[in-house]
């Protein structure tokens, strides 16, 4: 039965971007299906067209494969580029979603320089009868014994491998990890390279979309609402607590001689419909009805008002019956409003017998305390600590909303993938760490349908969440914002600790980039800002 609601408190903060600091992001599985790719150049050619992919890989024999790469390091323009005979050409054109398309062309001296070395490595390694391994061979008889379908894919797939890199280079520092992808078809240029010599193909690349502030400069000086729930308050949380451990130490009794009083327990049936002057309009409200529930009267703030002074009095056995109204602020948005008439059945009726609150309880009601005053002076400070780190929750989400309200953002398909994944990774970690999953449950929940799903569900979400991470990454670049080694360092010790503690296989490389990368993403509001929601309390309090 949901009969619980809650109520907020705005508070005005101004948002200064010196006072931006990252704190730790989510973890992601080591499955493949779900590990990101940080928001950094690629560091390897991964390619795919519309009828195959390739992986540029050296060939390693002359059986010719489809596959293939050329040795990268962290970026694809830290790769030295090849030598051509001739100049390639490249021309860009801005695609929507922060993609750009590089039409390549070719020359046939590049292809013809393509086709020796493609030669040359099959006479090295082709096993030809009638001639020694490593001895020339006639180039029509090794053809003849290759197959020319086979050398010509060969070179086109060289022709690729050599001038790619040479192509990329355009959008140096702009590209986005793991996004580049030949859109040719094989096939097409199968085709075009056997009628012309030469070789023409379109590369698809993602590139580091550019953030567009509404107004220019707008996250400067940016006033900022912050919705803190009252039920954040130590003070409040602390009593409630205490009492709830004293009452745990106490024991039930049942109520023979009188009816429900604020203290007791009552065992209800309760049930609920609609008001309605047409009787045969008159529905049930499922969420309402409930069987048996324990209601403890002092939980009489979580319940629609009006309830507990309903039933006040109620005996066991008795039945009562009354109208009330779901507020407008109510939490399940169709109840809002509504007029109910509730029928409430008293099964059973308890008071508690508490034992007296004093030292002797001390130890009982928090272990190692040896008075009430330390009980009560340490259970306090832990709930002002929850209430502070509630607060700078609170105003971080606000700061991050407001900016991403104030940006705008063309996201290419691969960061968002990205983020999805690794949001996804996090989600279903803790999953796994909660429940146990076994490996047929782990392999279903992280399969790519699986992910596609939550891709397609959480589409908003995720938009946001990078709408957030770039405006706060472009503040970072704007305001040469640091993020110190040292909290770098222990964000990426504890990554690998929790890698470890759930036995998932992981790059601590990749860690170390993804943690670099997340640090520059999400926002910890500092002490210094204080002052600032000092001043707003003071300006305005709202229930």
């Amino acid at each position: 039965m949901e009969l619980c609601s809650s109520t907020k408190t705005p508070k005005f903060l101004q948002f200064k971007p010196s006072l931006l600091s990252p704190p730790s992001p989510s973890l992601s599985l080591s499955n493949p299906s779900l590990q990101p790719t940080t928001t950094r150049l690629f560091s390897s050619h991964k390619l795919s067209t519309s009828s195959r992919q390739f992986s540029l890989l050296q060939p390693q024999s002359p059986r010719i494969s489809t596959n293939f790469a050329a040795s990268a390091s962290s970026t694809a323009y830290d790769i030295e580029l090849d030598q051509l005979p001739a100049d390639i050409e490249v021309t860009e054109t801005p695609e929507p979603n922060s993609r750009v398309r590089l039409n390549v062309k070719v020359p046939p001296a590049v292809c013809e320089d393509c086709y020796k070395r493609i030669i040359n490595e099959f006479m090295k390694q082709a096993k030809v009868p009638g001639f020694r391994p490593g001895k020339k061979v006639p180039e029509s008889i090794l053809i003849s014994h290759v197959g020319k379908q086979a050398v010509q894919k060969a070179t086109i797939e060289s022709i690729l491998r050599r001038t790619l890199p040479h192509a990329t280079s355009l959008v140096s520092g702009r590209a986005l990890k793991d996004s580049v992808r030949i859109v040719t078809k094989f096939s097409d240029m199968e085709a075009t390279y056997s009628s012309l010599n030469s070789l023409r193909y379109d590369v698809i690349v993602d590139v580091a979309p550019e953030v567009r502030w509404v107004p220019d400069d707008g996250y400067k000086n940016l006033k900022v609402v912050v919705e803190i729930d009252s039920e954040i308050d130590a003070h409040k949380a602390f009593e409630q607590e205490l009492r709830r451990r004293h009452k745990s130490l106490g024991s039930l009794r049942i109520v023979i001689d009188r009816g429900l009083q604020i203290g007791d327990v009552a065992v209800l049936d309760i049930s609920a419909t609609t008001i309605d002057e047409d009787e045969s309009n008159v529905q049930k409200i499922p969420s309402a009805e409930t069987k048996g529930l324990n209601f403890d009267t002092e939980d009489g703030d979580k319940v629609i008002p009006g309830f507990l002074d309903s039933i006040i009095g109620i005996q066991r056995g008795e039945t009562k019956s009354f109208p009330l109204v779901f507020p407008e602020s109510w939490k399940q948005e169709n109840l809002c409003g509504v007029h109910a008439q509730f029928t409430v059945e008293c099964k059973e009726l308890f008071y508690r017998d508490l034992p007296e609150l004093d030292d002797s309880m001390a130890d009982k009601l928090l272990p190692g305390c040896t008075s009430l005053e330390q009980v009560k002076e340490v259970m306090l400070q832990q709930f002002l600590e929850v209430e502070q780190t509630a607060k700078e929750q609170a105003t971080d989400n606000a700061i991050l909303d407001q900016l991403r309200k104030i940006v705008e953002v063309d996201i290419p398909q691969s960061l968002f993938e990205e983020q999805g994944r690794q949001l996804y990774g996090a989600k279903l970690l803790q999953v796994q760490a909660n429940m146990k999953l076994n490996e047929q449950q782990l392999a279903s929940l992280s399969s790519p349908r699986a992910v596609n799903e939550y891709l397609e569900n959480q589409r908003e979400n995720i938009t946001n969440i990078i709408k957030q991470n770039l405006a706060v990454g472009d503040i970072f670049r704007r305001e040469n914002l640091q993020f110190p080694t040292e909290e770098l360092v222990k964000e990426v010790e504890n990554s690998i600790a929790e890698f470890k503690r759930h036995k998932q296989d992981y790059d601590e490389e990749r860690v170390k980039e993804q943690r670099a990368e997340a640090a520059k993403c999400q926002v910890e509001v500092i002490l210094a800002i204080v002052c600032f929601i000092t001043l707003a309390t003071s300006m305005l309090h709202l229930e």
